[in-house]
């Protein structure tokens, strides 16, 4: 049997751009004519956004290509697409599959049982992962739920324990678990330097390690550069910068002496959130993970902004080099 491509899941608490990072991810990935398939499975239509293109269906797209050539496919996964296809490819019910969508069955059974939409949502990406010949993929990215639901949704094994014990569901969780533990396969954890987001991840890592999945790494998005020089960081910490100077020093300058108490006060708030930043990396760093750091970019992110971050991403060493 051959191994799976490389299978890269991306999570972080809302806020942190875990999609920007798994959409940069796929591009880094896709270097040198390789095809990377990036998967969404929220519902969102998050991709289609970042990618400025229309709202994708239950089917494979290209929406971009990578560093150095390569190429970006994307698919948005949803429960009620996959289980008709799952019905079909198990059970060849076909047409009789699409009846039951119109009398709200599928809905009906991928709420009541959550470990069952999971293990659709995920077999997705296990059939793509299992490919080979035309149409395989040389690594798959999964835009997944945020870090509270993570290790939840990727432990379909378990959730779907006590709802099928034998069986197509059965088989096809445990082959999933199987991708899912193996050597080629990595949860990275988005977060920020902040307080709550990174106290989410810590914990999400523990559940991960808990649950015998694999982690990979820590990635510290939106970290904002150091603005100050050290001199000017200690004179506004110790006091001794007052507005009279900053007055003087903006009128030598030809600048208003007015705007003195205004940059006075966004300096020490500047000083203030880098002190908040290297606390929360120092807490990150505590966990034993590797780490891999993005910029914060006050000008948003477009199609160039991806690539630079994906640039930055493969620098690091986040992605493996070509098989």
């Amino acid at each position: 049997m051959s191994e799976n491509p490389p299978l890269h899941i991306v999570s972080g608490k809302g806020g942190t751009g875990k999609t920007t990072v798994a959409a940069a991810l796929a591009i880094a990935l896709a270097e040198g004519g390789r095809r990377v398939l990036l998967c969404e499975v929220e519902g969102r239509q998050g991709l289609a956004q970042l990618f400025d293109v229309a709202p994708l269906p239950y089917e494979e797209r290209r929406v971009s290509v990578g560093l150095d050539g390569g190429e970006v496919y994307a698919l948005a996964i949803d429960p009620e697409s996959a289980l008709l296809e799952y019905l079909q490819m198990f059970y060849r019910l076909g047409r009789a599959g699409r009846a039951l969508d119109r009398f709200g069955i599928i809905d009906f059974a991928t709420t009541i049982a959550p470990g069952v939409r999971d293990v659709l949502l995920t077999g997705k990406v296990y059939e793509a992962a299992a490919r080979t010949g035309e149409g395989a993929y040389d690594a798959i990215v999964m835009d997944a739920p945020p870090t509270g639901r993570i290790t939840r949704f990727l432990n379909v094994n378990a959730e779907v324990a006590g709802l099928a014990k034998a069986g197509p569901i059965r088989r096809q969780a445990d082959s999933i678990m199987s991708m899912l533990r193996s050597g080629t396969t990595r949860v990275h954890l988005v977060s920020v330097l902040e307080e709550m987001p990174v106290q989410e991840t810590l914990d999400g890592v523990a559940d991960l390690i808990a649950a015998d999945l694999p982690v990979g790494h820590v990635i510290l998005n939106l970290v904002r550069s150091q603005l100050l020089s050290a001199g000017t960081r200690s004179a506004l910490e110790s006091g001794a910068l007052v507005t009279a100077d900053v007055a003087r020093s903006l009128g030598s300058a030809a600048l208003d002496p007015a705007a003195a108490d205004a940059l006075l006060e966004s300096g020490l708030a500047t000083v203030e959130r880098q002190e908040l930043q290297a606390a929360q990396r120092e807490a990150i760093e505590a966990a034993d993970r590797p780490t891999a750091e993005l910029p914060y970019l006050p000008d948003g992110i477009d199609l160039g902004a991806l690539f630079d971050l994906a640039q930055r991403l493969r620098d690091e060493v986040l992605v493996e080099p070509a098989r």
